[in-house]
């Protein structure tokens, strides 16, 4: 298309409209038009209509353009000039080799046609898992073009009806092809499917995002995405109310049950099972909105008639099993859900339904005291967590009290009326109490519950006076065996005890933790293992029994210097106080301050004594006195022994400064508890002996010739049994014990005639010149400060003789302040008064009452 070279009054005039704002022109301009027709500049593009623009270079390359307003060109151009230019009249415009006019509206349709049909190909390819003949950006512009032009809707029924078609007439048929009777096989088919369906929702989702979001939104239907998981959802699980063919066999509850099989196969240890075949399949039911509905609850139900199932067959097995049974059960149950994706409300229900089945269907079981007391007695710590948390999840826990309380009051009472076993009565308790308090610990959370009950069940039975029965002195026995147990702690320390009672690792971190000494420091355990005791002394009601042999045992430590630490003497006493009181505990602390006093009193002696002996050789005897009140320690039996001439020399020296010292006060010698060391010369060595007084008074005898020669011994001197008793004043279990620790045990520093551990009147006795140690000092065992049965008899009738007192006292007291009272109300308050210090039985009350 070419134009003709503008017209010179066309130029000039268009001149003079831009030079003038005048509208009209003067005749007498015309002789400037030549100029303005030389000068005059070239049109701009813009002024110049589209077909003059057009040249045969430019139509070569611009793309060709369609006037979709239905608007012809020469139209368009004649009114842009003539807006532009009002006065000029119409624009002479030559067109060579014009086209024929065509029908633009033709054309259009057999685009949106086009497009259509594109679109359908397109949909057919994609579903058959090939790639569209267009590109995507080709086929997106068609669609948009559509609804642009206002056909989103048909655009939209295109797509549904080409989704609904492929899943229903191929997808389906493929699947129950495939699938056949096998709920696996048609899971399996069914993933597939919905697997290549996801792919091929991205690519139709990318093709008709215009649609998506412009009509779709605009209208509030479901999106592309949300159609193609309905559609998928009908195809599986669809049902004869959703208007389809009733006779039509559809694979969702296949589906259903392949799950449910690859899980009970998972449940029975099947190698079938598939494990990501299972995870992916939950994924897709609940993607497609099928989870809740209807998979959950036929997989509830399968799992508990799989729960009831199990409980059956381990329910004729013993506790421990079914304990661990059920814990591998639960454990795998929770980890399943965890692995596959279960919902979180599916692992609640199910995990309910699995305890409700499990724990609370048998709980008589679980709670059947036989079973539980052979795990609490084998110190099963594992078991009893797995059935403490088993209760627990079920909050049925606090039920295990009852037979939890049953077994520490039956072992306890065991323990106690074992008669054989009565010296490790204590040591047992406290073995018994140790694995209670580990089984609290490590197996029961710390329940304070389970705490709290052992502590009952302690103060039943070791106050029960049918158990202690069996016991001559009742209920003090307790007490008494306590004493003596804190007596070996604080004369042995921890060498005596077993290994089940020393602390463990987390005994001492949880003491560091609480800023406590480690209780691997030695002090430290010490004071853990005296607190333990004293747990069993506060279970004891009958505390004097206790106060009596712990003085006398305290005694014996302080006078014969066999404590393990003063340190743990004065702690243990601290306790006391802390636990019952500073009247329970005056003579003890009294003992103590003796012998702080002994000392100065032996350091005066000392002064006295060197000034009084002036020039005189210093005695052959070092003695130590010690000065006791006679109130604060406990009552000893007077023993008349034969003391040698320097030891009584020595005595009496003392005596006569002591008296002078103190006005009025009587000193009575307790030869009982003295102790002395003698220096011995053997043929194979000297020997320092570290022996009591009453050994030592038999070893002087010794030093001289016998009466006798030629005896038993070999041709040695030797004294007789007689010849000893009266030579020392010892007699009868004194002399016999005494002779014995010397001839007949570990050393035998004198031998016995004839061989033989008892002591017989008729027997005689020599030196033993062969007797050798490789130790210089030797310390022989004093059998003369064990107690005694006698004596231990005696110390429990001054606790019943102290308690009459108590109890009289008690009455006279009430009835003082009271005036008048009713038999039974009286005896209750008896009762009440003395439990602190013991039990007394209301039939001892009442004779004191008949007083």
């Amino acid at each position: 298309m070419q134009t003709e070279p503008p017209d010179p009054h066309l130029a000039s005039r268009r001149r003079q409209r831009l030079s003038s704002s005048s509208s009209s022109s003067s005749s007498s301009s015309s002789g400037t038009a030549g100029h303005a027709n030389a000068t005059a500049k070239r049109p701009r593009h813009a002024d110049l209509p589209v077909a003059v623009m057009a040249t045969a270079k430019a139509r070569g390359k611009l793309p060709e353009i369609i006037d979709l307003t239905g608007l012809s060109a020469s139209a368009s151009t004649s009114a842009s000039i003539s807006a532009f230019q009002p006065h000029t009249g119409a624009k002479k415009l030559v067109i060579k080799n014009q086209r024929p006019p065509v029908n633009r509206a033709s054309q259009i349709e057999e685009y949106y046609t086009r497009v259509e049909k594109d679109l359908e190909e397109a949909l057919d390819a994609i579903f058959s898992a090939r790639r569209p003949a267009l590109p995507l950006e080709r086929l997106y512009r068609g669609v948009e073009d559509v609804c642009r032009r206002g056909n989103a809707a048909k655009v939209y029924r295109l797509l549904k009806e080409h989704v609904d078609t492929h899943l229903q007439t191929t997808v389906l048929p493929r699947v129950q092809r495939n699938g056949g009777p096998s709920n696996i096989n048609v899971l399996r088919c069914v993933r597939e499917e919905w697997k290549a369906w996801n792919a091929q929702a991205i690519t139709i989702r990318s093709t008709f995002s215009y649609l998506d979001r412009t009509y779709l939104l605009r209208e509030s239907l479901p999106s592309i995405n949300d159609m193609a998981i309905t559609y998928f959802r009908r195809m599986v699980f669809t049902t004869q109310s959703q208007g389809h063919d009733a006779g039509a066999s559809y694979p969702g509850d296949q589906v259903i049950g392949g799950v449910c099989d690859m899980v009970e196969y998972d449940r029975r240890g099947d190698d079938r099972l598939d494990a990501t075949l299972l995870k992916e399949s939950i994924r897709m039911l609940y993607v497609l909105g099928v989870y809740v509905k209807q998979f959950e609850p036929v997989f509830l139900r399968q799992s508990r008639m799989y729960f009831e199932e199990f409980g059956e067959s381990w329910s004729t097995s013993s506790l421990k099993d079914y304990i661990s049974a059920c814990e591998t059960l639960l454990g795998k149950e929770e980890h399943r859900c965890i692995a596959y994706n279960f919902d979180s409300t599916t692992e609640k229900q199910l995990m309910d339904s699995a305890r409700d089945i499990l724990i609370k269907s048998y709980a008589e079981k679980l709670l059947q005291s036989d079973s539980l007391s052979k795990l609490l007695s084998d110190k099963d710590v594992k078991s009893m967590r797995g059935l403490y948390d088993l209760l627990r999840l079920s909050g049925i826990q606090k039920q295990m009290k009852a037979p939890w309380g049953e077994y520490i009051q039956r072992t306890g009472a065991e323990i106690i009326s074992d008669k054989s076993k009565g010296e490790e009565m204590v040591l047992r308790l406290l073995e018994l109490r140790r694995s209670l308090d580990l089984m609290i610990r490590d197996a029961f959370r710390k329940d304070e519950d389970f705490l709290w009950g052992m502590r009952e069940a302690f103060g039943k039975f070791m106050n029960d006076r049918k158990i202690a029965s069996c016991w001559d002195s009742g209920t003090s026995k307790i007490g008494e065996m306590t004493a003596k147990y804190i007596d070996m702690l604080l004369r042995g320390g921890l060498k005596a005890l077993p290994a089940e009672l020393l602390s463990d690792a987390q005994d001492r971190a949880a003491a560091e933790k609480e800023g406590q000494a480690s209780t691997a420091d030695e002090d430290a355990e010490l004071d853990r293992q005296l607190d333990q005791a004293l747990e069993l002394f506060r279970f004891i009601e009958g505390k004097d029994a206790f106060e009596a042999f712990y003085k006398k045992d305290l005694a014996r430590r302080l006078l014969m210097g066999r404590s393990a630490s003063k340190d743990a003497e004065r702690n243990m006493l601290t306790k006391l106080r802390g636990e019952c009181g500073s009247n329970f505990t005056h003579n003890l602390e009294q003992m103590f301050k003796d012998q702080e006093l002994a000392k100065d009193e032996m350091d005066a002696y000392g002064i006295w004594s060197r000034a009084n002996r002036a020039q005189a050789a210093a005695p052959r005897v070092d003695l130590t006195v010690m000065v006791l009140s006679a109130s604060a320690w406990p009552s000893y039996p007077d023993a008349r022994i034969n003391l040698p001439d320097e030891v009584a020399t020595e005595i009496e020296r003392f005596d006569q400064h002591y008296k002078n010292k103190h006005t009025g006060r009587l000193l009575t010698w307790k030869h009982s508890l003295a102790h002395c060391s003698l220096k011995a010369s053997f043929p194979k060595g000297t020997r320092e002996l570290l022996v009591s007084a009453f050994q030592a008074v038999v070893l002087m005898l010794f030093n001289s010739e016998s009466p006798r020669q030629g005896g038993g011994g070999g041709g040695g001197s030797f004294y007789t049994y007689q010849q000893i008793s009266s030579a020392t004043g010892l007699q009868g279990g004194d002399l016999d014990r005494t002779l014995q620790s010397l001839a007949c045990g570990k050393y035998r520093v004198i031998t016995k005639h004839p061989k033989g551990r008892d002591i017989q009147p008729t027997d005689t006795f020599t030196f033993n010149k062969a007797f050798t140690d490789p130790k210089y000092r030797v310390k022989i065992n004093q059998i003369q400060l064990k107690e005694t049965k006698e004596e231990n008899k005696a110390t429990h009738e001054r606790i019943a003789q102290d308690r009459r007192f108590e109890t009289q006292a008690a009455i006279v007291r009430i009835m003082k302040s009271r005036k008048s009272m009713g038999h039974a109300e009286l005896v209750a308050e008896v009762i009440n008064l003395t439990k602190s210090r013991g039990s007394v039985e209301p039939v001892a009350i009442k004779k004191e009452i008949e007083r």
